[in-house]
């Protein structure tokens, strides 16, 4: 039996570990996949440390996977061998609750996720059902294409669904692994984009990536920036910062929203008079579907929108996530498969 390299994860707290399984076998419904790249997300650390009740160990992390279809289980029709494709968070449904019966996959009661509920990327070789696939374009690189499958499909399916319209004025806050993305999708959508950030030093990057205006928080409140460039129809919060997230509201136009993806635990401080008199509203907003990645991957292959990556072999999975969680990485590190 042909046996792959893996890197798991054998209890909450625990070393990454690499070993080798025997390849495994899709079931009906299912596909395997030969993981070309696959993204280190900082979600992973709920798989790393157990933040994620009901796992189970050892578990695979990896939720940003490009690749290519190598085996299909029966009854999969969509997908052939030797298709790229990817998958995200998002893996997969029961096509049956209530959200699903009104089609509406990513708020499934009972719902996967990819590296969570099933092994994830961190690997030569995964499992995936088959509805959490998604068709990876030929002109997008795997090493690309795999943060999009996360960091990209989160900011850009929650712009396309703001309701900003071309032309409005629409702020990006943090300048990370979500935030760099978000400016150039801001920018390719046609809205006049404000990047918000810390320090003077970002704003040649920021406007590097499309930013039409640059807002350093350090050098005053970004909320009365914003007004003075007439408040902001959408702002989306990328940077898991409750403190500065609460101190954009006011920075909002009439009918202004508030999109947040930056996963914070701490509550916001915000006033419902703040809210009230100019009718704005707070949102959040989870990823996508596969479809939706699909979407995100073409748009992004159409427009020139990439990640800044940082590349890593798969045996140096340790190292690669270190990168990412001490917050050195710009902005995205992704593990490489070899053979």
């Amino acid at each position: 039996m042909s046996r792959v390299k893996a890197v798991q994860v054998s209890k909450p707290g625990g070393n990454f570990e690499i070993v080798e399984r025997p390849i495994p076998e899709p079931a009906r419904g299912q596909v395997r996949i030969k993981v070309e790249a696959c993204g280190i997300c900082h979600s992973d650390a709920l798989v790393k440390e157990g933040h994620w009740p009901g796992i189970q160990y050892p578990r695979v992390p990896g939720h940003e996977i490009a690749g290519r279809i190598d085996a299909v289980g029966a009854d999969v029709t969509l997908w052939k061998r030797g298709q790229r494709v990817g998958v995200g968070w998002h893996g997969g449904h029961d096509f049956t609750c209530e959200a699903c019966r009104r089609g509406d996959f990513l708020l499934c009661q009972f719902g996967k996720i990819t590296a969570i509920s099933f092994d994830g990327g961190y690997a030569e070789y995964m499992i995936a059902n088959a509805e959490a696939v998604a068709a990876i374009p030929d002109d997008l690189p795997a090493d690309q294409a795999a943060p999009l499958l996360c960091a990209g499909i989160t900011v850009y399916n929650s712009l396309r669904n703001s309701g900003a319209r071309g032309g409005d004025l629409v702020a990006v806050q943090g300048i990370g692994g979500l935030g760099h993305l978000g400016i150039q999708y801001a920018r390719q959508m046609g809205f006049r984009t404000v990047a918000i950030g810390r320090g003077g030093d970002k704003g040649p990057l920021a406007r590097k990536l499309g930013a039409h205006e640059y807002v350093d928080t350090s050098a005053g409140a970004p909320a009365e920036a914003l007004q003075k460039l007439g408040g902001a129809r959408v702002i989306l919060a990328t940077a898991p910062d409750s403190k500065a997230i609460s101190a954009l509201v006011d920075g909002l136009a009439a009918n202004g929203k508030l999109v947040i993806v930056g996963a914070s635990p701490e509550p916001l401080t915000i006033t419902p008079l703040q809210l009230i008199g100019a009718r704005r509203s707070i949102q959040g907003w989870p990823s996508g579907t596969a479809k939706d990645s699909e979407d995100t991957m073409q748009f992004s292959a159409l427009t020139g929108v990439r990640p800044m990556i940082e590349r890593y072999p798969l045996e140096k999975a340790a190292d690669a996530y270190q990168q990412m969680i001490s917050g050195k990485a710009r902005f995205r590190v992704v593990l490489t498969m070899v053979g």
